[in-house]
């Protein structure tokens, strides 16, 4: 399992590079290439509502998991 940070897509949806997006959210370009590339372990909530307001998103255009296999019947209650 997993969680996708598709950070990239909604970058080129709203035609915005990452310096300055890294900029107008406060964080190092670094701290943005980690989130980016999917090598982040963690996210602060304030850094996703700074993403989401300046992306005018929500944060589920943002993140999106992934089960490895599908495990609906757990689910039925």
């Amino acid at each position: 399992m997993e969680i996708l940070v598709n950070l990239d897509v909604m970058m080129a949806k709203r035609k915005i590079s990452a310096g300055e997006l890294a900029e107008r959210i406060g964080i190092t370009p670094a701290n943005l290439s980690i989130l980016k590339n999917n090598k982040a372990k963690a996210i602060r909530f304030s850094t996703l509502m700074a993403l989401c307001d300046v992306l005018a998103c929500q944060p589920g255009d943002l993140l999106e998991f992934r089960a490895d296999t599908p495990k609906e019947e757990e689910y039925h209650g």
